[in-house]
């Protein structure tokens, strides 16, 4: 999953860009409103984390103009500003859910989880595949009762593609959900991972859960005949 950080603060946003790459997500940073918009209408992001006060637009204005432009993802706003008004204030600007700063991460952490959980595919903590079972939460992952040991990146690809189980999912839109802004393009990072998840989650087992449509993308489900 793709999140875009707004935060002005440097020291602020690199701390909690470290604290969301750890939990295996994609994680952009814009530091003031324009760029925070710019972001927004040019990459498919799951979720933002936007601070209110910042630079030239604020953080109220931005999400009021991505909610007039019909944009409904999920935001989590965050600021210094405890008042009830405030609070009121940013839900009335079209936020999902409020923080007040300082937070813990942890804390933190549980709200995007649950604005994720939120969409479709991802209405409970556990995915399920088959005998494939990946615990969003924990980061756990178990098919036939044997745990899997995954990076954060090959686990994002895969959670990745268990939120979108049955559909076929092309290298670009793997590329913008699971990597960010960094990402090469001609780069061939998307099929090294797949081959990685296929020893880890296929290997030694009579059904494939991965599969590849070839000059389309990957898939993950069961009881589909390989097409490699």
């Amino acid at each position: 999953m793709r999140i875009l950080v707004v935060e002005d603060d440097p020291d602020g946003g690199r701390v909690l860009c470290k604290g969301l790459r750890e939990q295996a997500f994609a994680v952009d940073l814009a530091a003031d409103g324009g760029a925070a918009l710019h972001k927004a209408y040019v990459n498919p992001y799951d979720l933002i984390i936007l601070d209110v006060m910042l630079p030239g637009k604020d953080g109220l204005e931005v999400c009021r103009e991505l909610r007039v432009r019909g944009s409904d993802i999920p935001i989590l706003m965050l600021t210094a500003r405890d008042r009830v008004p405030d609070r009121i204030d940013g839900l009335n600007a079209g936020a999902d859910d409020y923080l007040i700063k300082p937070f813990d991460l942890g804390e933190l952490l549980a709200r995007v989880h649950a604005l994720l959980r939120r969409r479709p595919r991802l209405n409970g903590p556990v995915l399920q595949i088959a005998d494939l079972s990946i615990d969003t939460h924990q980061r756990k992952v178990i098919r036939a009762e044997e745990p899997i040991a995954l990076t954060a990146k090959e686990y994002a690809l895969l959670e990745y593609l268990a939120w979108r189980e049955g559909a076929v999912v092309g290298r670009a839109e793997i590329s913008e959900h699971v990597w960010d802004e960094t990402y090469d393009p001609t780069s061939n990072l998307i099929e090294v991972y797949v081959q990685r998840l296929r020893r880890k989650v296929d290997a030694g087992h009579a059904v494939r859960l991965i599969h590849t449509r070839r000059g389309e993308g990957y898939q993950l489900s069961a009881g589909e005949p390989d097409a490699d």
